[in-house]
């Protein structure tokens, strides 16, 4: 558990400076801002427009480091209307490497099977945060570093994406994820041990957490996640729950 919130707390580290010294220029997608949905369906797919998916998610593959917060935010978030888009799936090879991944101490062998199940379980779900961080930390404890930075550089931007959102304090700056998993990953960011969750009508997901301060003073706090899109794309293409 421990390496996960090193991984974690560091990129939300970055993100935070990334955010302050963002120029001029960019400041506009560099505060908290809700995301057009409707405007970024339509840009999404639309293949005159230069957020279309299929040519978005090429440069992500490509391992562009040009791609800016506006980038991922269209890549994050138009994922929601993609014909694979499915939030609850979850395969083998994510469940086998969560398995792995928490054991005291590995092998490599064993990094090497977790790096393996966590690629296997991206080519299914290109947002899974848990198995991107998975990776990063078997790629460099087998010294890959310039692949693990290619990672952690794609972490980091998602994460913002996120994060940009809103400020997770009420309903009305609630986080948008498009993920329920992602709640989670985002709370570790705040160093946070939850402590409760619920759903609250009519599509906020809260999550009860304790933090502690620098002086070990601990508050409670609670997240609020916008999940209106999520349910109503699943829904669609799932109107039984399947």
């Amino acid at each position: 558990m421990m390496r996960k919130l090193i991984f974690f707390i560091s990129a939300l580290l970055l993100l935070s400076g990334a955010l302050l010294a963002a120029p001029t220029s960019q400041k506009k997608t560099a505060v908290t801002e809700v995301p057009d949905l409707d405007q970024i369906r339509r840009e999404v797919t639309d293949p005159a427009s230069p957020y279309y998916y299929p040519k978005l998610m090429g440069r992500y593959q490509q391992n562009e480091t040009v791609m800016n917060l506006d980038d991922y935010r269209h890549l994050y978030y138009g994922y929601l209307f993609q014909e694979d888009f499915n939030p609850y799936r979850h395969n083998d090879a994510s469940s086998k490497n969560e398995s792995l991944y928490y054991k005291s101490s590995h092998t490599r062998a064993e990094l090497d099977s977790i790096i393996s199940y966590a690629e296997t379980a991206l080519d299914d779900n290109p947002f899974d945060l848990s198995q991107i961080n998975f990776l990063i930390y078997a790629l460099r404890a087998r010294g890959k570093v310039n692949r693990a930075n290619i990672w952690q550089y794609r972490l980091n931007h998602l994460i913002q994406a996120i994060i940009s959102s809103g400020t997770g304090a009420d309903p009305d700056h609630a986080w948008y994820v498009i993920n329920p998993r992602h709640e989670y990953d985002i709370v570790n960011f705040q160093n946070a041990v939850v402590k409760g969750q619920h759903y609250q009508e009519p599509y906020f997901d809260l999550i009860e957490v304790e933090k502690k301060d620098s002086k070990g003073k601990a508050s409670n706090e609670t997240y609020y996640f916008n999940i209106k899109n999520l349910l109503e794309e699943y829904y669609r293409k799932f109107p039984e729950g399947e």
